[in-house]
């Protein structure tokens, strides 16, 4: 079991200091987040630059949230070339149905032909107009039928789930896990922070020996970025937690 965070908690940073960040407080690796608004995030010859450099891996790479096929090709080569094994996707919009239909056929193909892991993360709890779901392949059985999960803990929680009892039933089908808390309906917080029973959801991944990547994905807010000691302390803190359950 490895320990990471996700490059998007430390948003406003450069690739090259949140290296530096994880190197100096003893992370397993990275998560890298992609995002428009910072191109260093799919350029895959200075990620493996960076990763040579701080001797840390990318241990898996979330695209960005209105990807479609063709972001996810891209991130499988760059997972190709900086030897990242675990690809994050997020649920298509509902009514993309060409998009749904494509995730459905070609990814298991893509799995297969590049022994790269693409995990779908269940959703958040959104709605349009109040009752249609704002994604397709939301379900805890979209999941399972897609093979490959990652286990996003607040947003397990938006939905009223439990947790540990998601986490037991996706635990044959899960690659990789968003551990972030809530409080007060705000997600992204510190995991020893929230509202969740994250002690016995860590103590449960111990004792269901799961394999995978813990990365802490947390709100920028809650890390206070931009004052770097504070930030560092929160980080280490919030690792040590899992640690001691883990």
């Amino acid at each position: 079991m490895k320990i990471a965070f996700t490059t998007s908690s430390l948003e406003g940073y450069g690739l090259n200091r949140i290296f530096r960040f994880a190197k100096e407080l003893g992370f397993d690796g990275l998560e890298l987040v992609q995002s428009r608004k910072n191109l260093d995030t799919t350029d895959a010859n200075y990620i493996n630059a960076l990763c040579k450099e701080y001797d840390l891996p990318v241990l898996a790479i979330q695209t960005q949230d209105s990807s479609k096929s063709r972001q996810i090709l891209d991130a499988v080569d760059i997972a190709k070339t900086i030897g990242t094994k675990i690809i994050v996707i997020k649920s298509p919009k509902f009514f993309d149905f060409k998009y749904t239909e494509w995730l459905k056929t070609e990814v298991p193909k893509i799995r297969e032909r590049e022994s790269i892991s693409i995990a779908l993360e269940n959703s958040p709890d959104d709605t349009i107009l109040g009752f249609i779901p704002a994604t397709a392949m939301n379900s805890v059985n979209d999941l399972k039928k897609f093979k490959h999960a990652c286990l996003n803990t607040a947003y397990a929680s938006s939905k009223k789930q439990n947790i540990i009892d998601l986490l037991m039933s996706m635990k044959n089908y899960l690659v990789h896990i968003h551990l972030t808390n809530v409080k007060q309906n705000h997600y992204g917080v510190l995991p020893q922070n929230g509202s969740l029973p994250m002690e016995s959801f860590l103590a449960k991944i111990k004792q269901e020996d799961y394999k995978g990547t813990i990365a802490l994905d947390i709100n920028p807010k809650y890390l206070h970025v931009g004052k770097e000691d504070e930030m560092k302390k929160l980080l280490l803190e919030a690792k040590e937690f899992c640690l001691k359950y883990i």
